[in-house]
């Protein structure tokens, strides 16, 4: 990989803010001295992702993630440590100087890396061509502009052109150094069946790249030309799935859209790239797009993240209207409130845009918005005299409510669709409470069928190892070891440069830092921390409690090594949620007895764990020499044993 020197790595350290750093993937809220908004790790309604400016750090408090800006980026972007150091670098202007790749460090760079590499190439060449080439500009520029889109816009959304012939990419490729084992993976090139050359999947289309919500280019879509449309079914061609792109988790639009999203706590959702366009042309830019794919709930819940207001623009022909049904009730149970807006006659976005002026747009999209209650009682009961029609229309309606996660949005939908349908309300209560219990009938079921399932692959798993009793595997817990090391190394990394006073041997007082007193008691006994990174930062605590200008905290929270800073971040986060009236700092007296407490307590559990040691080693014991050497040391431990345990304040009865 890249070496990037540590005074680099000390400025981006420096400048990242983890405010701003996780802003551009989740809409925050100030909360006391913090911020807070729903995860982007799991699936959650009641936001438990905290976000402390002071400190640098961000946490879950419901699945436990987090750490500083670069740790946050590497675990939702899936980034090296080079890669989130980089991005940062850009975000904050700061040059990274990198000697260049060796052909052995090329050959280590990861697959992902490469593959975001060779998008990066390719969308650099499609927008060369299509305002440098001749034909790009003949062709792709001139089909752009005839679709009423401006120069700004098609350098904003970084939209390109290729070349009808299918060998021009893979040979411009290839000639600059790019493996084709990537052209294909990122889909930009296939392979052709009759002789294994390579072939351009987008040639002779106007290109329209996808951007992952950092900003990264995981994806492109490609359109065939008017004259080239006719007959034609596939007018748009997408890259396939890869390890970068996965079109049910992306959306189009996302990366331009994301920081109006937050601003104006509403999301505008479109079914194509042209709408996106239009609709930002027209200066509204919270908007993004599925494009053609049926909605998923991994792209409803990239958007909750950002704001839980969505408004559907569709259509008017039935094809829009089926998709703006199919998913209202996915978003609702996602806890989204929900608007639609059919475009009358047929339109869509782009196409009403180009037929009205920006304001009288901006005035319909304004105006024409219905809720989904509303939004399904025109679909389903317009004109509709039939009963059993009403009724099944009836129940859609009631269904989508019932699916609604807050009880009291459910009842103000209920009392709301009684008022407009004329239903006695106690009668819309009854039919959802049975679509209530079905759901939730359904959702047991599913889970006994995915434990059965899990059961059966844990047998199978069994079987093809040795015949030995099978047993379910016990959980994996923390034992009262890796507790008291843990609050030791809490204890470092918070008041590490803090001065104590002790008493040393000659039980005369000595004043030193919290880091020291720690090592130095470890080391008297030769004692060490199970988990490497603990040890570590024991060390370098040490090593930096000299300085008088050190903070612990900070120090380890910026770390240059990943482990060290996410680890830091996951034993600072207790202070982080705590509102400003509790963060009270400790005092000295405090915190020495606590320092000594804990220290006591991991020696105690060292001597327990040597008895046990000790008691099994005797059990094979036959030579009397060892036997009483055995037995004296276990008298020693126990001796210790009894000693620290009244200090500790346990009985212990021997």
């Amino acid at each position: 990989m890249n070496i990037i020197d540590r005074a680099t790595i000390d400025k981006i350290m420096s400048a990242a803010n983890i405010v701003e750093v996780v802003q551009e993937f989740v809409t925050l809220r100030k909360s006391g001295v913090n911020y807070k908004g729903l995860c982007p790790f799991h699936n959650e309604k009641t936001p438990s992702f905290f976000v402390s400016p002071t400190r640098g750090i961000c946490h879950c408090f419901s699945c436990g993630k987090g750490g500083n800006a670069v740790t946050f980026l590497m675990e939702h972007e899936q980034m090296t440590y080079p890669e989130a150091l980089k991005w940062l670098a850009r975000k904050y202007h700061i040059e990274v100087k990198e000697k260049e790749l060796t052909d052995e460090e090329r050959q280590a760079e990861s697959t992902r890396e490469s593959m975001f590499i060779v998008n990066e190439w390719a969308s650099g060449y499609f927008q060369r061509l299509l305002h440098e080439h001749e034909d790009g500009q003949a062709v792709g520029l001139q089909y752009f502009r005839s679709r009423g889109i401006r120069d700004d816009i098609i350098r904003k959304f970084c939209l390109g052109y290729d070349l009808p012939s299918r060998d021009a990419l893979p040979q411009e490729a290839i000639k600059k150094g790019y493996k084709e084992e990537f052209l294909v993976k990122t889909g930009l090139c296939y392979k052709r069946d009759s002789d294994g050359r390579l072939n351009d999947r987008f040639a002779g289309r106007v290109i329209f790249p996808w951007f992952s919500v950092s900003g990264k280019i995981v994806a492109f879509g490609g359109r065939l030309l008017d004259s080239r449309t006719k007959g034609v079914q596939l007018k748009y061609v997408n890259s396939p799935d890869s390890e970068i792109y996965h079109k049910e988790r992306e959306l189009y639009g996302i990366y331009q859209a994301k920081r109006a999203i937050a601003k104006e706590n509403c999301v505008y959702m479109v079914e194509g790239y042209t709408d996106v366009i239009a609709m930002h042309q027209a200066g509204i830019e919270n908007v993004v797009a599925n494009s053609g794919t049926a909605l998923s709930y991994e792209q409803i819940r990239m958007l909750h993240r950002f704001t839980p207001n969505i408004v559907l623009l569709y259509d008017g022909d039935e094809a829009g209207i089926h998709a703006a049904l199919r998913g209202t009730d996915m978003l609702l149970s996602e806890g989204m409130n929900i608007k639609v807006l059919l475009f009358p006659d047929g339109d869509d976005p782009d196409s009403f845009s180009r037929k009205h002026t920006t304001e009288e747009f901006r005035q319909y999209i304004d105006g024409h918005q219905t809720d989904f209650i509303q939004f399904k009682t025109d679909v389903l009961l317009t004109g509709v005299t039939d009963p059993i029609k009403r009724s099944e229309a009836i129940s859609s309606i009631v269904r989508s409510i019932s699916v609604i996660g807050d009880q009291i949005i459910r009842a103000t939908y209920i009392h709301d669709c009684s008022q407009r349908l004329g239903i006695q309300e106690s009668t819309l209560i009854s039919s959802m409470n049975k679509f209530i219990r079905q759901q939730r009938a359904d959702r047991r079921q599913a889970a006994e069928r995915e434990q059965e399932a899990e059961e059966r692959r844990q047998e199978e798993a069994l079987a093809q190892q040795t015949a030995a009793p099978a047993r379910p595997a016990a959980p994996v817990q923390r034992d009262h070891r890796q507790e008291v090391e843990m609050m030791i190394v809490r204890l470092i990394v918070r008041y590490g440069e803090r001065n104590i006073t002790v008493k040393d041997e000659d039980d005369c007082p000595v004043t030193l830092p919290v880091a020291e007193y720690i090592d130095s008691d470890m080391a008297a006994d030769d004692l060490h921390f199970q988990l490497p990174v603990y040890e570590k930062i024991r060390q370098e605590a040490v090593a930096q409690s000299a300085d008088k200008d050190w903070t612990a905290e900070n120090w380890f929270l910026h770390h240059h090594d990943v482990d060290i800073s996410k680890t830091a971040a996951e034993l600072s986060v207790e202070r982080v949620r705590l509102t400003k009236s509790l963060q009270k700092d400790v005092d000295e007296e405090t915190l020495r007895e606590r320092v000594i407490h804990l220290m006591a307590d991991f020696r105690l559990d060292y001597v327990e764990n040597r008895m046990k040691e000790i008691k099994q080693s005797l059990n094979g014991v036959t030579d009397a020499d060892t036997m009483r050497s055995l037995m004296e040391e276990f008298s020693r431990m126990q001796i210790i044993r009894n000693a620290l345990a009244r200090q500790l304040g346990n009985n212990i009865i021997v």
